[in-house]
């Protein structure tokens, strides 16, 4: 591997639309949201479905935190066997709907259940879908994740996040050469600087309450001292070091529907075994002490209300309910 880390962005477009113009209406218990509580990417689905209360209508199947070349595998579940779709790895539903395929096998994916076919790994289009296309099914007291008039200002804050942040700390981590990690480190540290300007006047990114931005950045700050610190020598402070993201993140993790999606022996075991090429012994370190995301953030300062007119989700199903985080 040399150079710049290079993500391969091509996911299946396919969407589950209120109209079904892609031949996959919004139909409840018809589709399986697969996920990992690893990854990154899946937590923005998991947050949101939280959110917007779709569990009743959208089955969640987890895949154990570590994977081979191959794909992802369902070995926390009985006999290392989704009990919905019926398979053990989830590249089983990618190859259902296309033999040939031979790009990666990620997640969150989307399977439809009647055929065990993947629908879609749009990972950035799931949780739009899940606001705008799904909104018949929402909860009472959903809040608003992506309003209209705001949604150029998210999409703005997202595109700077996702380079810089979500994926920076990849681009960091996965550098091929000494100039390709300095710089995306520097990136990366840039940016977290810019978003602590700005989140030093305002609770949330865009806007008084939670919206997509949120939800996009939260997922890479709550793993940053637990992996991307260390494994991915994104060193130059800790979170815990950073006082306005540090209280942000706490923030966020104390509201319902963030800090009871993150599962962190998962979300450790999955970088440090899996990343043999970084962590050759695949020792899974016993730190950090992660206690700090439970002390008061004193953000309600700023004001701006996390629901808007809304409502907190209840707790999750038993089911899908992880161990105490930190």
């Amino acid at each position: 591997m040399a150079g710049e880390f290079k993500r391969d962005m091509n996911y299946i477009p396919t969407r589950i639309t209120a109209d079904g113009r892609d031949g996959y209406p919004v139909e409840p218990g018809r589709y399986r949201l697969v996920v990992a509580r690893a990854c990154p990417w899946a937590n923005r689905s998991v947050i949101v479905r939280r959110l917007l209360g779709l569990e009743p209508v959208l089955s969640m199947g987890i895949a154990g935190p570590t994977h081979d070349e191959r794909s992802w595998r369902f070995d926390l579940d009985p006999g290392g066997v989704d009990p919905v779709l019926g398979i053990e790895r989830l590249q089983e539903a990618f190859l259902a709907r296309y033999p040939d395929y031979d790009r990666g096998i990620t997640v969150p994916a989307i399977v439809d259940i009647p055929t065990g076919q993947v629908v879609t790994n749009d990972f950035p289009q799931i949780t739009l879908d899940f606001t705008t296309e799904w909104r018949e099914h929402h909860r009472r007291g959903a809040p608003e994740l992506y309003p209209p008039d705001l949604r150029a200002e998210i999409d703005e804050v997202n595109d700077a996040v996702f380079h810089d942040v979500n994926n920076g700390v990849y681009k960091a981590g996965m550098a091929g050469d000494q100039q390709a990690y300095e710089k995306a480190h520097a990136k990366l540290f840039a940016r977290l600087d810019q978003l602590s300007e700005r989140l030093a006047e305002q609770r949330y990114l865009v806007g008084d309450t939670i919206t997509e931005a949120d939800v996009h950045l939260f997922p890479t700050l709550v793993r940053f001292d637990a992996v991307y610190h260390g494994h991915f020598k994104c060193n130059r402070h800790k979170l815990a070091e950073l006082p306005v993201l540090r209280d942000y993140t706490r923030d966020l993790f104390q509201t319902p529907g963030f800090g009871d999606t993150i599962h962190f022996p998962q979300i450790k075991e999955h970088y440090y075994v899996v990343h043999r090429f970084l962590n050759p012994s695949g020792i899974v370190p016993a730190g950090p002490d992660l206690s700090w995301l439970l002390e008061p953030h004193g953000r309600e300062r700023l004001g701006g209300w996390p629901f808007g007119r809304g409502t907190p989700p209840g707790p999750p199903p038993e089911s899908e309910r992880v161990p105490a985080a930190a």
